[in-house]
């Protein structure tokens, strides 16, 4: 474990994450990227960004405040695009060997209708992946 991609978007299960982040980083002197992704949705004017960038900048803000107390130092990643297909593509494209997400525990008819990421993340990554609870 050398490289660890932390999936946040500052809710409880995110932060749960952090704090798994912070144990595995400190353990194998890993280095920690984390990453918050604005999701993008198709319009009939081309792609439109359907998030809130700037949350998700705070997102980035929270956690990065939250590991420098922690004495870690993380690269900041804000992409736009599907948050399962993003986080999987950032995680071969800079190297990470392990992905550490929260679940928010959906039910099964809420992960049919609007999927979960950490489930997408599990079953398609060539990542380790850590989903926490």
């Amino acid at each position: 474990m050398k490289r660890i991609l932390l999936a946040y978007d500052g809710g409880e299960p995110a932060i749960r994450a952090l704090e798994t982040t912070v144990d595995l980083a400190t353990r194998f002197g890993a280095i920690v990227g984390v990453v918050s992704v604005v999701p993008i949705q198709s319009t009939t004017i081309g792609v439109n960004p359907w998030d809130d960038r700037q949350v998700h900048a705070e997102q980035l803000r929270d956690a990065q405040a939250r590991l420098r107390e922690r004495g870690i130092e993380a690269e900041l990643i804000e992409p736009y695009g599907d948050p399962a297909g993003t986080i999987e593509k950032i995680a071969a494209e800079r190297s990470y060997d392990t992905i550490v997400m929260g679940s928010r525990g959906q039910g099964s008819l809420a992960r049919f209708f609007g999927g979960s990421v950490s489930e997408h993340v599990v079953t398609h990554s060539a990542a380790t992946v850590i989903v926490t609870h």
